[in-house]
């Protein structure tokens, strides 16, 4: 039970490091990574987890072009939990901590070296949680996010790509704590009382002298569970930008947003208004193993040292239908007064949502 990081004064419970304070199941530690090409319609998004009640550990990269998305994942049995990032061919070497990592990934089919370098400090989350009727916590997390740019090598399908950082930047984020993974737990009570809707924006955004990061989660009826809005300045003032006004714009009889105004409130009770532009985007249950996605799972049991490859093609009805019910992360091209950007335009919408529009489950825009 008693393992490499064991050797080092960070312990935060009577425990050894191998193990975590909750015997929850779905207890969770996972990394998530996003480059965009900006102007271009190539986007990659890669992640990777351990999930130590479940004796696991994992990762993905999913790279879209044009109308497919590539998906390799990596899965193996949990061991002693230490320093070393990896799983199969996939790793993460923190070269500077908070700054500055290393991200590879060795497939036949996807591979890529890429360095990412923050731009801005790490700015610190709101904790993040969701109570069922059943008054059981599935998501109590702490998250923390970041704006940068990537530099290296990419290898798609044969094509090769090189990451320049003037062109290639992204967000990442790192969270942990207890968030539903592995196999489902048994139905219950939920079958017959199941949620009646979902609906969760997320906006990290980078522009040339701050980012700003919006967080919004709202229940059925509007009622706002999570709101957090931040501007981060290259010296590490974090401003907080009050009680963000969501307008959202899809595209006719589906989900699928285009465009984003948000209205904000700088700490001198002034207004700040942020306009995103969707660009290309990934489905996360398309082969990235988040909600909603039947191939694959984070977290999920697949034997010892199992690797997968699927390409996904995004005009098969198959595909398709899946997308309106999962969370989709798109490219987001932002303004912000004079200041232009770039950024994470992360948005689901599931079920009813009264200040939408949405009904039920089936309802699209007009």
């Amino acid at each position: 039970m008693i393992g490499p990081l064991d050797e080092y004064p960070i312990h935060q419970t009577p425990l050894p490091m191998a193990r975590v304070m909750s015997s929850d199941r779905n207890f969770y530690d996972r990394s998530y990574f996003n480059a965009l090409e900006t102007g271009g319609d190539t986007m990659l998004i890669t992640g990777f987890g351990v999930y130590p009640n479940l004796g696991v550990t994992d990762a993905f990269a999913t790279v879209r072009r044009g109308d497919s998305q590539r998906a390799v994942r990596f899965s193996d049995a949990l061991e002693q939990r230490g320093l070393d990032l990896a799983v199969g061919g996939y790793r993460i070497e923190v070269l500077e901590p908070l700054q500055k990592l290393r991200v590879v990934c060795e497939h036949d089919d996807l591979s890529f070296d890429l360095i990412w370098e923050g731009s801005f400090p790490t700015v610190q989350e709101q904790p993040h949680t969701i109570i069922t009727g059943l008054n059981r916590p599935i998501i109590d997390a702490q998250r923390f996010a970041q704006v940068g740019t990537w530099s290296g090598t990419l290898n798609v399908d044969g094509a090769d790509f090189t990451i320049d950082p003037n062109v290639w930047c992204g967000t990442r984020d790192r969270s942990w704590g207890i968030r539903p993974v592995g196999d489902s737990d048994p139905a219950g009570r939920a079958a017959d009382e199941p949620s009646e809707g979902f609906w969760w924006l997320y906006v990290p955004l980078k522009f040339d002298d701050f980012s700003i990061i919006v967080i919004v989660q709202e229940e059925p009826n509007g009622f706002r569970t999570l709101n957090d809005a931040t501007r981060i300045w290259g010296d590490g003032r974090v401003e907080q930008l009050g009680w963000p006004r969501v307008h959202l714009t899809y595209k006719p009889g589906t989900r699928i947003p285009t465009a984003l105004r948000l209205e904000l409130i700088t700490p001198d009770g002034k207004p700040l208004e942020v306009e995103v532009e969707a660009g290309t985007f990934i489905a996360l249950n398309a082969g990235c193993g988040y909600g909603g996605d039947p191939d694959w799972l984070h977290g999920q049991w697949k034997g010892r040292n199992w690797s997968e490859s699927r390409l996904y093609d995004l005009t098969d009805p198959a595909v398709a239908g899946r997308i309106p019910f999962g969370v989709i992360d798109h490219v987001g091209k932002a303004r912000c007064g004079d200041a232009e950007g770039w950024g994470l335009f992360e948005h689901g919408t599931m079920g009813r949502h009264d200040p939408t529009g949405f009904a039920d489950w089936g309802s699209v825009a007009p």
